[in-house]
């Protein structure tokens, strides 16, 4: 300790490099997004300072960009909604199974499949009937006719065809997550609860749930965080569409900067979707504070 405490330049040079490669790759292109979202500019040739106008026509002059948030935030919601089925999954292989590992291993291999892999799988699975979709055959095998859809055509459909398949490919990172918490509380803890008539759920309640909020806050900070980032999953499916139905922001930003030429005006979107993200965080991390407080 105490030549780590005279030798404090040898631990800034060992944490300088590290400091200037993550602040070249994450802050300086998020300042170069936000000053090109200044610009009237196609990425390629001349750009012409406009100031804020990007800006003012996303806010108030874009028919596509609030419904795109609405969806992004819907996906979000979606997505933080599995966590407490993540935990309560961990927690019935930790009390019932033996060894779980094999079985968690299954849950994972969703997250190890290419995005391009699953987009095609769940395309297959989502056509219609006559084009060989299985789950439209499933459901005439059940005399559920009424319930057979164009999943993926129909606009008021479309988007909640893509939330299962984020719901299906995720489930089993973060049920790996929380199952590694849950892992690590000591069994002694659950012992001298049970001494005191605490078992099952209670225990779950009193201990697991509070014990293992670091990890369920890590769950969520990642499920929202990731949602709002969603893009490969909509382009592999539906790309944005039917008429723009599925448009989430990542994919408006995209078609604006790369099919539109329009790069400031997709800077713009970028820098709305970086400042979300950091409200987000904010919000979350406040949230989960009160909730340890209340709980320690």
């Amino acid at each position: 300790m105490n030549v780590l405490r005279v030798s404090k330049w040898t631990i800034a040079m060992f944490v300088l490099p590290c400091l200037i490669i993550y602040v070249s790759l994450v802050f300086v292109p998020i300042l170069v997004s936000l000053y090109s979202g200044l610009l009237d500019w196609n990425g390629i040739g001349d750009s012409t300072f406009v100031g804020f106008k990007n800006f003012h026509t996303l806010l108030f002059a874009d028919p596509v960009f609030w419904p795109s948030v609405r969806r992004t935030l819907m996906f979000a919601v979606f997505s933080m909604a599995e966590i407490p089925i993540a935990l309560g999954v961990a927690m019935l292989l930790n009390r019932f199974i033996k060894k779980p590992n094999f079985l968690v291993s299954s849950y994972f291999l969703p997250v190890i499949l290419s995005v391009v892999i699953i987009g095609q799988l769940w395309k297959t699975i989502y056509n219609p009937a006559a084009m060989g979709g299985m789950l439209n055959q499933v459901l005439d095998m059940l005399n559920l006719h009424s319930w057979t859809h164009s999943w993926l055509t129909e606009p008021k459909i479309a988007m909640y065809s893509l939330y299962f398949v984020a719901l299906w490919q995720y489930l089993g990172y973060h049920t790996l997550i929380q199952f590694t918490g849950i892992q690590n509380i000591p069994a002694d803890i659950y012992e001298a609860a049970r001494i005191d008539g605490a078992e099952g759920l209670k225990a779950d309640w009193h201990i697991t749930f509070p014990m293992n909020i670091p990890i369920f806050k890590i769950s969520i900070v990642l499920a929202f965080i990731g949602s709002l980032q969603a893009f490969d999953m909509v382009m592999v499916m539906t790309a944005g569409g039917p008429a723009h139905a599925t448009d989430v922001i990542s994919t408006h930003m995209y078609n604006m900067s790369f099919l539109s030429m329009k790069y400031g005006y997709g800077s713009a979107i970028a820098a709305f979707l970086v400042g979300l993200c950091l409200i987000a965080t904010v919000i979350i991390n406040t949230i989960f504070n009160k909730l340890e407080k209340r709980f320690s």
